[in-house]
């Protein structure tokens, strides 16, 4: 078994493990970090690497926060901002209308589960790439797992090794290849060839 946090678009390489793996787990029993992956993803974009961020809700008590409690703010529209942030920055990429219409409806809502909204949108991008994809969830909180931990990708940053394969990304001719962006690049830009892509990617590029 092999241990994920779901977290908000998820990057490449955490797709790129969740692909190979035969018995995936969902971590939804820990507590919410913040300043993680769990509320944030990295596009490619005219000036380089864009951070879309999700405002979250916070206790007020002090107490930890389970991470399936936690809501996002619903006070501004920060996900129809996102979309539009994705949409100025692949627009003009060669997939981005192809999947356009199977995203759109992921940033309509501003008050959601976090936890819920970031499994909601690997289950699409998964069924999106035609990866058969299934995956049970934890019952109780670990802190030694007996498998495979990948709960450290969720974590912003952990280093990659240099041969992390590159692709063309629309911005590419400015600012040279950015690696491990969100899988929405990949996405935008590999179309169908993704999941074939993510499955070039060696599994000891990960040094978490």
């Amino acid at each position: 078994m092999d241990l994920f946090i779901p977290t908000y678009f998820p990057e490449i390489l955490h797709f790129a493990v969740m692909i190979r793996s035969k018995a995936p787990v969902m971590e939804v029993c820990d507590n919410y970090q913040k300043q993680t992956l769990r509320s944030r993803t990295y596009i490619t974009h005219a000036q380089g690497k864009l951070g879309l961020f999700v405002p979250v809700k916070h206790q007020k008590t002090g107490l930890r926060q389970k991470f399936e409690e936690v809501r996002t703010e619903d006070s501004f529209s920060w996900a129809s901002n996102h979309w539009k942030s994705i949409q100025t920055a692949y627009r003009t990429s060669p997939f981005f209308e192809f999947y356009e219409d199977d995203l759109a409806d992921l940033f309509m809502r501003d008050d959601l589960n976090l936890q819920h909204h970031n499994l909601r949108v690997i289950e699409r991008i998964m069924a999106l790439m035609e990866v058969d994809f299934h995956y049970t969830t934890t019952e109780k909180y670990q802190a030694e797992f007996r498998g495979q931990d990948y709960r450290h990708l969720s974590e912003s940053k952990y280093n990659l090794r240099p041969e992390f394969p590159g692709y063309t990304q629309v911005f590419g001719t400015h600012h040279g290849f950015l690696s491990n962006c969100s899988i929405l690049d990949a996405l935008f830009n590999l179309g169908p060839q993704t999941s074939t892509y993510l499955k070039t990617i060696p599994m000891h590029a990960i040094t978490g």
